[in-house]
């Protein structure tokens, strides 16, 4: 499997990315700058985190409109895989690959530390090969990160099984104490109608190397790797 790698100018989590999939799983990935016009014959596309264009305006806002992502959307409703991790989720949002938004936490500062999340459904790449329920320890890292969608588009991710992780404490236990942002339902990830694009706004890459002390959130790339 060929992975792509998209940069945007203040993206900062894509080396983090193309140093996991690269060193730690042995995959071909290439880097696909924002002005690029061609996939390069990728299978799998990952919008990573970071600040693209400073998210001066409203994160992932500037970003959609990048050359780069008429490839993306045509590549994604086509049924490509496309996965967007913090800023990234922000963007498929922004670019209306999956549904709701992203808003300022709450206190209106940026957090950055260890939470918990669990899977909430099999049917999907990033979480077929993850026990329901099983909690894993993944990095947030945003200032905007609070999933908010209308009562409608949410009865719709819940009966559909899009909802993929749910905060959780280390026990795996969905609390209020646990939900970091105010996300409604403590919404951590989510995927389309299609299964095919997902977004998640903790950091697996992070928690992807035993140098680390944690690799959970490399259970989630390997799901991937297994599943296609």
């Amino acid at each position: 499997m060929k992975f792509g790698v998209v940069v945007f100018p203040g993206s900062n989590c894509d080396h983090d990315m193309i140093y996991v999939l690269q060193k730690k799983l042995g995959r071909e990935v290439v880097a696909l700058w924002h002005k690029d016009t061609d996939l390069q014959g990728v299978d799998f596309i990952i919008l990573p985190g970071g600040f693209s264009y400073g998210d001066y305006l409203r994160s992932g806002a500037i970003a959609r409109f990048s050359p780069i992502m008429d490839q993306v959307v045509d590549f994604a409703r086509k049924g490509g895989y496309v996965l967007g991790i913090c800023n990234g989720f922000q963007i498929l949002c922004e670019a209306h690959l999956l549904p709701g938004a992203l808003l300022h936490n709450p206190d209106h500062r940026f957090i950055c530390h260890n939470t918990y999340i669990r899977s909430e459904t099999s049917d999907s790449l990033v979480t077929r090969d993850i026990k329901h329920g099983e909690p894993l320890k993944i990095p947030i890292a945003h200032g905007e990160g609070q999933f908010f969608i209308d009562e409608v588009g949410l009865k719709k991710l819940n009966n559909n099984q899009q909802v993929l992780f749910r905060y959780c404490d280390e026990k795996g236990i969905v609390t209020s104490a646990s939900n970091p942002n105010g996300s409604v339902e403590n919404i951590a990830g989510i995927c389309n109608a299609t299964r095919n694009v997902f977004g998640m706004m903790p950091h697996p890459e992070r928690a992807a190397d035993e140098e680390l002390g944690n690799e959970d959130g490399r259970l989630i790339f390997e799901s991937i790797l297994k599943s296609v």
